[in-house]
């Protein structure tokens, strides 16, 4: 019995290695855990975040994201005149040597435009490619994750 029970643990552990790990490296940068919230299946958009550190003594710079959707593109939430607007980032989003820049609700994030009906429906997760203006392309994996309803994004304005 003993016997069995440890092969379960050890096959449940297998399972939880992945989830633990889900970040990427290169060069002097670490991605951690990018992902994305369910939408509804009419939703033609979608918001993506994740971590980024650079523990070199350069600074880089996030300048693109690129994913199966029509429209990939850097974004930034601020308030204008009281008003929550999304301001595209042209010049991509630096990240400063030494330090970690959040792409979470409320702020950075990448929008994800021009989803047909259900593309993100029956899915886990989906790729895309980070491009660094220094480190160059990092491909990644999207989680596709419950929204719990605190994550600021529904308030947008363009």
């Amino acid at each position: 019995m003993l016997k069995k029970s440890l092969i379960l643990a050890t096959g449940f552990a297998a399972f939880a290695v992945p989830a633990l790990s889900h970040e990427y490296e290169k060069d002097s940068l670490r991605i951690d855990h990018p992902y994305t919230f369910e939408v509804p299946t009419t939703a033609k958009t979608a918001a993506g975040f994740m971590t980024i550190t650079n523990s070199g003594a350069n600074d880089d710079r996030l300048i693109e994201v690129e994913a199966d959707f029509p429209v990939s593109q850097l974004h930034k939430s601020e308030e204008v005149d009281g008003v929550m607007k999304m301001m595209h980032q042209e010049h991509g989003i630096l990240i400063p040597a030494g330090e970690t820049v959040d792409l979470a609700p409320g702020g950075y994030h990448v929008m994800f435009m021009g989803l047909e009906n259900g593309q993100l429906e029956d899915v886990e997760s989906f790729p895309g490619t980070l491009v660094f203006e220094n480190a160059g392309e990092v491909t990644v994996e999207f989680k596709i994750e419950e929204r719990d309803g605190s994550d600021g994004h529904s308030h947008h304005a363009h």
